[in-house]
């Protein structure tokens, strides 16, 4: 068939005459009817995006609002507020944080209590209003951000602190919120701790009640920035997420996946973060000049300002028993307002938890598992009723003792109603031995050494320890058989227990030791050493469990504020205090102390010669050391314990 012809017949067959004659359109062709005309409701030339969106409520069981609440200086600051709908007379529950207030409502939900972050959670099931604020300079809210801005005084010449700034806020909420109350609760965790520490120099008429979770209260002696002078150098990422931008900023970049090689190829603290910027960092600067104990520390550190400031708001001070992160502030804050005449409406609290772990899950922590949720049971048992007291007028049904303390070897909560702060407890020296012995008995003329490698420091896990590590949180638990056979850590272990041993308060390390170095820290751990095999839980057999450590550096022995060098070859004391406890060593158990030079990269390695200021010691100035500690009869090196009862000697 010749082409023209078969087009043709192809263009006959593709189209047909209907009933009425016309000729339907070949397929895939663009009819021209009204439906396929251009209208102008389909033209849209400006954004897709309103200028508002509102979302429709009208299911949700509560209201947000976002508001810029005025301070007495004019600066303005961003918060969050969720009323459950309907409300009227209910208490308001307020948290100050730098981490992002907006944050906090973690979903869209319609319902309160699946909207906010979990530890808001029994909190809105309560039915409180719940109350989130940036503080200055971070996120939402106006003014300058600086880091636990001190109070009014020598070190802030200003008008304003974070003691007016709860209290303007308080003030607002309560003329302005007319579906409360006007009674408030203060409540946060680390920072947010700090924040209601603060409050509390001088609270507002209307704050009823508070409960500083494990708070910042004095960064050098014993929470986030030092230990007794010992720089906790992984912190420095803390630096740029808070302060190189308004709202987070990012983590110190790492060549390696291992932070402990990070950290030792950087050398001193000060030389990694010189190079990644810190000198932009207006508190690094402050910081990195104040190596020591001074008045830059000192006048900031609350438990010294609490009791010149005592208030009269019943306040719970708690904290985790294995807190990583601020193991110092609450039970320091709630001894000193104690010791001070304010026993009868400060409550310590001490969970078997970590940082922050009473605002989540606490079934377990670490290898350790408990009967119940712990966290939830106190939120509902304890706290919010607790709370409720005040905030409300709801008789209590049980009375908040003095201090509530886990007692994590019974698996139970211990009452006490006269719990005794350091320093007012008689103490039982557990003395180091010959032969790696430990025991009640005064030990016999001896030493035992060991060199301390700066180029070889003890790491706190074993490793690798990446920069994101799921085990941070439970560190203080890690099972201490890892480091037991270097050369560089010394381990003193009792005989198997015939008897339990009981431990309430604050054990302290008192060693007696000799350096060739003119510079040192020293670590002392006090371990339970479980039976060798556990047919219920393998897992802990032979487990040594680490129930209270710290480290200390040596140039502070006999001043905090004035460091000195360690004369080398000399035997000098170094006496320092160990976290509270509240333990039963079992019987079939060992007590064990280990003691070692360096715990890295947690802590930064001191090079062992003496420098003016650690933070920027040079490469040269690192050195081996060989250590001498020294148990008796004139230097008698222990761990002082809080015996319950005298202790059979093992």
């Amino acid at each position: 068939m010749k082409k023209a012809a078969l087009a043709s017949a192809v263009a006959a067959c593709l189209c047909f005459v209907t009933a009425a004659g016309l000729a339907m359109p070949v397929a895939g062709a663009t009819p021209q009817t009204a439906s396929s005309r251009v209208t102008p409701d389909m033209i849209q030339t400006g954004s897709d995006i309103p200028a508002h969106w509102t979302t429709p409520q009208g299911n949700y069981d509560y209201v947000k609002r976002e508001v810029m609440i005025p301070m007495r200086d004019g600066v303005r600051l961003h918060t969050v507020i969720m009323i459950p709908k309907g409300a009227g007379n209910h208490p308001m529950l307020l948290e100050r944080t730098p981490y992002n207030a907006s944050g906090f409502v973690t979903s869209n939900s319609p319902h309160l209590a699946d909207a906010v972050w979990s530890g808001g959670k029994d909190w809105a099931k309560a039915g409180y209003i719940l109350v989130w604020q940036d503080i200055r300079g971070k996120y939402g809210s106006e003014g300058k951000y600086i880091m636990t801005r001190p109070p009014m005084g020598p070190l802030n010449p200003t008008k304003t602190d974070d003691t007016t700034d709860a209290w303007d806020t308080i003030d607002w909420l309560v003329k302005n919120i007319k579906a409360g109350n006007g009674k408030v609760g203060m409540i946060g965790s680390s920072y947010d701790g700090w924040t209601v520490a603060m409050a509390l120099l001088h609270p507002h008429p209307a704050l009823k009640v508070a409960a500083p979770e494990s708070p910042m209260i004095d960064g050098w002696m014993g929470d986030d920035w030092y230990h007794y002078g010992a720089l906790r150098q992984v912190n420095l990422d803390y630096f740029t997420e808070q302060m190189s931008v308004k709202g987070s900023g990012e983590t110190i970049p790492r060549e390696n996946q291992d932070d402990y090689s990070n950290f030792l190829e950087a050398g001193s603290a000060g030389a990694l973060a010189e190079a990644h910027g810190f000198g932009q960092l207006p508190w690094w600067n402050r910081f990195s000049a104040h190596p020591a104990y001074d008045a830059f520390w000192q006048l900031q550190a609350l438990d010294k300002l609490l009791p010149q400031h005592a208030s009269d708001v019943p306040t719970m001070w708690l904290q985790g028993l294995w807190d990583q992160e601020d193991m110092y502030g609450a039970i320091h804050a709630w001894e000193a307002l104690t010791a001070a005449g304010h026993g009868a409406n400060n409550h310590l609290v001490m969970g078997p938890w970590f940082h922050s772990q009473i605002n989540r899950d606490g079934w377990s922590l670490g290898p350790l598992k408990w009967p119940g949720n712990t966290t939830a049971q106190f939120r509902r048992q304890v706290m919010i009723p607790w709370f409720d007291h005040y905030l409300r007028g709801t008789p209590e049904a049980t009375s908040l003792p003095q201090a509530m303390i886990y007692n994590p070897s019974e698996q139970r909560w211990d009452s006490f109603s006269n719990w005794k702060v350091a320093g007012q407890q008689a103490l039982t020296p557990l003395y180091l031995q010959a032969a790696h012995g430990l025991g009640f008995q005064v030990p016999a003329a001896g030493g035992d050494s060991y060199v301390s490698d700066p180029a070889n420091p003890v790491p706190y896990l074993s490793r690798p320890i990446p920069q994101k590590n799921d085990r941070w949180r439970t560190w203080l638990l890690q099972d201490q058989r890892f480091v037991e056979n270097r050369g560089d850590v010394l381990s003193y272990t009792t005989p198997v227990l015939a008897s339990a041993v009981t431990l309430q308060g604050a054990p302290i390390a008192d060693i007696f030791a000799r350096t060739t170095g003119t510079d040192g820290d020293f670590v002392v751990k006090l371990i339970d050493v479980y039976p060798g095999s556990d047919a219920d839980d393998p897992a802990m057999g032979g487990y040594e469990l680490p129930i209270s450590l710290d480290i200390f550096r040596g140039r502070y022995r006999k001043s905090f504020a004035d460091p000195s060098a360690i004369p080398a070859n000399e035997v000098q004391e170094y006496k320092f205090r160990l976290p509270t406890v509240n333990y039963v060593f079992k019987p079939g158990h060992r007590i064990m102390v280990q003691i070692q030079s360096s715990l890295f990269p947690l802590y930064d390695r001191n090079p062992q010669r003496y420098v003016p200021n650690i933070l920027f010691a040079k490469p040269g100035d690192y050195q081996k050391a060989t250590v001498t500690l020294e148990h008796g009869p004139q230097a008698r090196s222990a761990v002082l314990l809080p015996l319950v009862a005298p202790a059979s000697q093992p």
